[in-house]
């Protein structure tokens, strides 16, 4: 009977904490690998991260460009977070 009840017994993370972690991974993650390639330098500076002003407008491998990839990356994990910690909880609430 208690190994029933510690199986039942999941955890159930919020959403708005996974999306605040989301949210600092991401926006934290794509600053510092923009800063990291401005601070490297060279003849062709990120040509591979370059291509993300493709789908965030206004961002590229710049200073201006870190800022702008902090809250696109910031908004892209939050979203990302909030659906994997809404999703689990719906999962976890069909199975109970």
């Amino acid at each position: 009977l208690a190994i029933r009840d510690i199986a039942r017994t999941i955890a159930r993370p919020h959403a708005f904490v996974l999306a605040l972690v989301g949210a600092l991974t991401g926006g934290v993650g794509l600053f510092v690998m923009t800063a990291w390639l401005l601070v490297k330098g060279g003849a062709t500076t990120g040509a591979h991260l370059q291509l993300l002003g493709q789908y965030f407008y206004g961002y590229s491998v710049t200073w201006t460009g870190c800022v702008v990839g902090l809250l696109y990356g910031a908004l892209v994990g939050a979203v990302v977070g909030w659906c994997i910690g809404a999703i689990y909880n719906l999962v976890v609430g069909l199975r109970e």
